[in-house]
């Protein structure tokens, strides 16, 4: 009987400390997910419609006489930057016309991201 006991009296003791960790766990899961929660909530993403440049064209793409031609509806000066497909800045450069150079860029796929006032547009540019 009194293995019995001896036992019993620690088995109990294990589960009171189980019980004890099971509630620290739950508490820090439920802080930590709280937590993101509210970190991803306070995130204001700049929509598209916010930054883009209204009535942007971009021709001829894909390019293959080495210039492209960039006009909007206001027309004004422009930022130009040219990435390649790793990210590496390949051309920046500013516009007042709608006539960009690019002779000196090598066949591939670019990105090229225009600023004009307070908005930027992005797009997908093929030199061939």
């Amino acid at each position: 009987m009194f293995f019995f006991i001896f036992f019993f009296s620690i088995f109990i003791t294990q589960i009171k400390l189980m019980i004890k960790n099971y509630f620290y766990i739950t508490l820090l899961a439920a802080i930590f997910f709280t937590t993101s929660a509210n970190a991803q909530d306070n995130k204001q993403p700049k929509t598209q419609e916010d930054t883009s440049i209204e009535g942007l064209n971009l021709y001829p793409n894909p390019v293959t006489s080495g210039k492209i031609y960039i006009s909007s509806k206001k027309d004004l000066e422009k930022e130009i930057i040219i990435f390649d497909v790793l990210g590496k800045k390949v051309l920046q450069t500013v516009i007042s016309g709608k006539e960009l150079n690019l002779s000196n860029l090598s066949p591939g796929v670019y990105i090229i991201k225009i600023t004009e006032e307070e908005s930027t547009s992005s797009r997908k540019l093929l030199v061939q």
